[in-house]
């Protein structure tokens, strides 16, 4: 089993950054790329970025140039910073990590983007 759990979230002004954070404990030896998820009210859960074990990055096109995926595997935990943020990015942010047999998913951290 892996646990993970996410901090970061909060409100912040159009333009503004927020830098998440997903720590992961367990079984985290089997985990192969962990990413992270949105999920805007009415709207499906959908990939924002993920992070492969050998660093190897993807992101949706609507966030590229703006959110940054990084890990450290030293303290187990995946980092999203995100920059410039824009009214459509609010949601609530999922962490995943995923193994060759599961995929665990965080609580969720609420980003808000409010003037």
């Amino acid at each position: 089993q892996v646990q993970l759990v996410e901090s970061g979230g909060g409100l912040v002004q159009p333009g503004g950054s927020l830098r998440l954070s997903c720590a992961a404990s367990g079984s985290i030896f089997s985990i192969y790329v962990m990413g992270w998820y949105r999920q805007a009210p009415g709207k499906q859960r959908e990939l924002v970025a993920t992070i492969t074990s050998g660093d190897s990055t993807k992101y949706a096109d609507s966030v590229k140039g703006r959110f940054t995926i990084s890990r450290d595997n030293v303290k187990n935990t995946v980092f999203l910073q995100m920059n410039s943020l824009k009214p459509e990015d609010p949601a609530v942010y999922y962490c995943k990590a995923s193994s060759a047999y599961s995929h665990y998913w965080g609580q969720g951290t609420q980003v808000a983007v409010s003037s």
